[in-house]
């Protein structure tokens, strides 16, 4: 009989699980990782351990889980073969506990390259679609990005199958990475933190010339789909590989049949790591023989015939001279240590990340103490504990005012970041606001980007949003001098504006920046509410009564439009611009009225298409499964919100289900 875990146990779990999400969602989906490998890998090993333990937390937990949803920018497509990931090793006794019960000892080692994974279908040797690992079920459609890259053929030679997808890895030499981001800050634009995410940020462009003038290479390594398998071993498909015209990783690779052989490979790999001209986290062990994988098979979410044998995190000692606080363009505070200069891995560092207070108070840290740095996958450096405690330390003290401009700092319930509350006139916030102002979901202002934002700003031109519509007014015939400006484009921008001046509720109040309201909940605001004067004069009682809108996000709106502040930003705006009601443009339907939830990854619909049809048929589309929840829409690798709702018996549509309710009303558009 298995287990019960007390709630203790759930808690962690499922604490840990909301940070792997979260985490995947930041590497996967925005290029973006927020933490370094080693504290991924510290967490997912206690989930697992966890699952181990008590197999019900298993269901949906870290066993089962796979990279991150598709992001709704691009096309998505289901993966003929799931791309599973691979199960990490971090010491000998690991490699050997999987050694020891493997039916075949003739092993293949390869490196594990540090890039963003792509799998490409070949049809009678012509390329003719590729895609992203996205959620391990379902991937993005990169087939133009992909044919930028010539270590990608876009046709096999040789013999090969009539159906191959072949799968590898796509990467950045490190020369190339140092001289794309040795560009960028010429040209002033965004500098990468490493060739991972300079790799991964490149591929996932919606504009393949981007894509095209980087210099991004790949290697193959492994295969999806395929028609009849014309190799045996792993190392045959390399040669086969090679011969279709693709690159691997074929000079570094060895074949072994003992734990000394994947040790002596492990070690030598670990002393010339520097030596390999692109970014590698470890070595991937496969048995050799394909039969034997194909019995071995697969876990949930990895095949049980390969590991990853990562390498340890780079760590370092030394002093904590002081800690600064940085204002992030979303208001967020974040602490940096200011550390005395070393050598970690190759790098000199001199800043690390301290994440939060929390993570200050965890740690123990105080300024003059000896400090364990680690810097891991080329990330932001992290403090990882205290290696020896200065009787002369002084302990830090979390500001209440924010340190550029003096506005109060709040920390919401539950919430883990302070943040400056001055949202709108924040300087240190103000080129992310105006950003989130003038952006597709805001106020739309085509040609103003951030370029042109942080240039306007530089000059004193724009402080505030409603500067944005006395702009051309006041400094049209400078901005015609400027490089990149003339006649026509001051024009141009003059029209944007002007188109701007008129818009509905819902897109003003995405575009103000309230914290925690997106694009759907500005929706739900702008149907309950009506129109603007409403919404400022609501109180808390009055949001909580929306279903989706919980007690801390209420005090924050309400919070938000009391601060005076804002209250000047958003009178000032009102002097240029008109707010348009919320008037009902929906249709009466089969669910009308009805609380829908959406769950999973729908192939033909992104999320915020499948949301608009819903509300155009007159749903209601609510973010959690609830008693009061009428219809959850399922789609691929949906996670606790169909348990929830097979527990609670509502009623559950598939992607036919769906489209047949549209068929009913009337609703034919909205497929991306």
């Amino acid at each position: 009989m298995s287990k019960v875990p007390d709630l203790f146990i759930r808690a962690e779990h499922a604490d840990l699980i909301k940070k792997l999400n979260a985490w995947d969602i930041a590497y996967h989906q925005n290029d973006a990782p927020t933490v370094d490998d080693a504290t991924y890998d510290a967490a997912k090993r206690r989930a697992l351990e966890i699952e181990e333990e008590y197999p019900e937390l298993a269901v949906r937990g870290a066993s089962t889980h796979v990279g991150a949803a598709p992001s709704t920018k691009f096309k998505t497509y289901p993966h003929s073969v799931p791309m599973l990931s691979i199960s990490d090793v971090f010491n000998e006794t690991e490699v050997a506990d999987w050694f020891n019960k493997l039916p075949s000892k003739d092993l293949f080692i390869e490196l594990k390259v540090d890039g963003v994974s792509y799998a490409a279908r070949y049809e009678n040797g012509v390329l003719v679609r590729a895609l992203t690992r996205g959620s391990g079920v379902a991937g993005e459609d990169i087939t133009e990005n992909i044919k930028t890259i010539s270590d990608i053929p876009q046709k096999l030679s040789g013999e090969f199958p009539d159906v191959i997808e072949v799968r590898g890895e796509v990467y950045m030499m490190r020369d190339d990475f140092i001289a794309l981001n040795v560009a960028a800050e010429q040209s002033g634009d965004k500098v990468f933190a490493n060739p991972r995410n300079a790799a991964a940020g490149s591929l996932r462009q919606l504009n393949p010339r981007i894509t095209a003038g980087r210099k991004l290479s790949a290697f193959g390594y492994t295969y999806g789909v395929v028609s009849n398998k014309m190799w045996a071993t792993q190392s045959e498909y390399f040669d086969r590989l090679e011969s279709w015209g693709f690159k691997t990783t074929r000079q570094w690779a060895r074949h072994a049949n003992s734990m000394d052989e994947i040790q002596a490979m492990y070690n030598d790999i670990i002393l010339t790591r520097a030596d390999i001209p692109f970014d590698i986290d470890g070595l991937v062990i496969k048995v050799n023989d394909v039969a034997t994988q194909e019995r071995m098979g697969a876990r949930a979410n990895s095949p049980r015939w390969e590991v990853a044998y990562k390498f340890p995190a780079a760590r370092a000692v030394t002093a904590l001279r002081g800690i600064t606080v940085q204002v992030g363009r979303t208001g967020v505070l974040t602490p940096v240590a200011e550390l005395e200069p070393i050598n970690i891995g190759g790098v000199v560092v001199s800043r690390a990340t301290l994440h939060n207070a929390d993570e200050i108070a965890r740690l123990g840290v105080r300024v003059g103490d000896r400090v364990t740095v680690q810097r891991a996958g080329d990330v932001i450096p992290q403090i990882v504990g205290v290696a020896e405690s200065a009787p002369n330390a002084v302990p830090f003290e979390f500001p209440k005012k924010c340190p550029v401009c003096g506005g109060e700092v709040v920390r919401a319930d539950g919430a883990v970041a302070f943040r400056c509350v001055n949202t709108l006139s924040c300087p240190a916030q103000r080129i992310g606001e105006l950003e989130h102002f003038v952006s597709r979901p805001g106020f739309d202002i085509e040609g103003i980007g951030t370029k042109q934002l942080e240039l306007f700003v530089e000059r004193g031109w724009i402080e505030s949003p409603a500067d944005i519509f006395t702009l051309i007014e006041k400094y049209g015939d400078e901005i015609k001098k400027l490089d990149g400006f003339g006649e026509k484009s001051v024009a141009n921008l003059r029209n944007a504006i002007d188109a701007s001046r008129n818009i509905e509720l819902a897109r003003f109040l995405t575009a103000i920046g309230i914290p925690d309201v997106g694009k759907t909940t500005a929706k739900l605001l702008a149907k309950h509410f009506g129109n603007l004067d409403n919404l400022r004069n609501a109180g808390v009682d009055d949001l909580v009564a929306i279903d989706g809108i919980g007690d801390t996000m209420a005090r924050e709106i309400v919070s938000f439009f009391q601060n005076t502040r804002n209250i000047a930003v958003i009178e000032n705006l009102q002097k240029h611009i008109a707010v348009k009601s919320a008037v009902q443009n929906t249709i009466k339907t089969e669910i009308s009225g009805k609380k829908i939830v959406l769950t999973g990854t729908l192939a033909k619909y992104s999320r915020d298409n499948a949301r608009e049809i819903l509300e155009r048929m007159g749903a209601i589309v609510a973010g959690s499964v609830s008693p009061k929840t009428d219809i959850v829409l399922a789609g691929a690798d949906a996670g606790s919100k169909l348990k929830r709702a097979n527990e609670l018996g509502i009623t559950v549509w598939s992607e036919e289900d769906f489209e047949r309710a549209m068929a009913n009303s009337g609703v034919t558009n909205g497929t991306r």
